[in-house]
């Protein structure tokens, strides 16, 4: 800050014995020293006060950069699965559109009637198998 050298302070030192006197000399340099000290935790104060503002600044910059960044993320993403959504509905109508219609269903067999044996897939009705063994 100040370019004093030992010189300098010495002439301080002289001056100030002769103006202040020897009894009240001590007194005031303990008081010049605290106000020093105080002067310098102030300063060091304001220094990290600085520092800080100009960190949270890049912070905030950083984090507006991340957010721009994941909006356009999520709007690529979006347009994309529009896009594929609008391909796959041209598909799905255009399937419909060439299949047959689906044959008519018959008519579900009554309550009370037997079911019919499926002999041609290899299953047996209840009682052939019986007359097999025998």
């Amino acid at each position: 800050m100040f370019d004093v050298g030992f010189s300098e302070i010495v002439v301080i030192a002289i001056v100030a014995l002769i103006v202040i006197g020897p009894e009240r000399l001590p007194k005031v340099a303990r008081t010049l020293g605290h106000l020093f000290g105080r002067m310098q935790r102030y300063v060091n104060d304001v220094k990290a006060d600085i520092s800080r503002e100009m960190e949270l600044d890049e912070l905030r910059k950083l984090q507006a950069s991340v957010q721009d960044a994941a909006r356009s993320i999520e709007q690529s993403v979006n347009q994309e699965i529009s896009t594929t959504e609008a391909q796959l509905n041209s598909i799905a109508t255009s399937a419909a559109d060439a299949a047959p219609a689906p044959p008519a269903v018959e008519a579900a067999p009554a309550a009370g009637a037997a079911p019919t044996p499926q002999l041609g897939a290899g299953i047996d009705a209840p009682g052939q198998a019986a007359r097999k063994q025998a």
